[in-house]
């Protein structure tokens, strides 16, 4: 889908990426990680020709990105950012309805993939779609620029620290969110962020960088597990690997299908991480699981955390 082949950039004395090469799969969720000045924005805008590379090549569906004209370029690669950038003097639907109205899209087009849209994210089409920016909350405002990002079903959806300005609660709930657009969609997704938890959870694939190069790229597992560094080790946070190998598994890898428990039940696709939080908030030793369907999975005891069902 997207190739960087030692690809370079360069302002005056500085190397701002040096010597990358790169390679995002269709369907896949890469996320671009490393401290301030790592080069992840610069990556990122390059592959959308906000920003030109020097050297190397830098390839899109097979083809160089420079035998594409930048407008036409961006318009199959959906973009999100932490500004989010609404028209504030548009409504909802004509801020989601850009690129489709650009692309010659029908009217009666346009309207059903708004409500598509706006019902995938979770914002009642009616209620939403006449609504302009500034009646929005922050993270209502944040689902309508990502709709926007993805209302003329791009080939690539690529996302700069979008959650990175919202409260604690929002950005965890609109990370649930991408999670289910990217599973229902099968978008391939790049995505900047300087927070290790939010790459963990939400990547297939975590590309760290440093002084412009990629130091390690792998599974969230592999890189936990298996840091290439004392650097690596030391960015994802050494002390609380273990916590953080939580998060990316789910209960129903440790459940035990048939048992029952007391209480208040967790979904069986909830992390162990989450079903840790609620053993030690309750008191509790054990958990009833629900099923995607709502009925009862099964039981997950505190003991499963560390190991399989016994």
């Amino acid at each position: 889908m997207i190739t960087f082949e030692h690809v370079g950039k360069t302002y005056g004395d500085w190397t701002a990426i040096d010597d990358l090469s790169l390679h995002v799969a269709e369907g896949e969720f890469c996320v671009l990680i490393g401290p301030s000045g790592s080069g992840k924005t610069t990556t990122l805008k390059m592959i959308n020709r906000l920003i030109e590379h020097d050297r190397g090549r830098i390839l899109f569906e097979g083809a160089e990105i420079r035998s594409f004209a930048p407008e036409q370029l961006r318009r199959r690669m959906g973009y999100a950012i932490q500004s989010i950038g609404l028209f504030p003097h548009w409504t909802v639907e004509e801020n989601i309805g850009a690129v489709p109205r650009l692309l010659g899209w029908p009217k009666s087009r346009i309207r059903d993939r708004v409500t598509e849209l706006l019902g995938l994210l979770a914002l009642e089409p009616e209620r939403f779609r006449d609504r302009y920016p500034r009646h929005l909350s922050g993270g209502q405002q944040q689902r309508v620029g990502v709709a926007r990002a993805l209302a003329a079903d791009p080939s690539v959806l690529l996302m700069d620290e979008p959650f990175g300005a919202l409260d604690p609660v929002t950005r965890d709930t609109l990370q649930a969110e991408m999670l289910r657009i990217h599973k229902a969609s099968g978008t391939t997704i790049v995505l900047v962020t300087h927070d290790i938890d939010e790459a963990i959870r939400l990547g297939s694939r975590i590309v760290i960088l440093d002084g412009g190069r990629i130091v390690q790229s792998g599974t969230p597992r592999a890189i936990l597990t298996k840091p290439a560094n004392d650097f690596v080790a030391d960015f994802v946070g050494r002390e609380d690997i273990g916590i953080k190998l939580l998060s990316i598994e789910r209960v129903s890898d440790r459940m035990r299908p048939g048992e029952t428990a007391e209480g208040e039940p967790i979904a069986a696709d909830a992390s162990l991480r989450h079903a840790l939080s609620l053993f030690v908030a309750r008191g509790i030793d054990r958990l009833p699981v629900i099923g995607p369907s709502g009925t009862l999975a099964g039981a997950i005891r505190l003991a499963d955390l560390t190991g399989g069902p016994t």
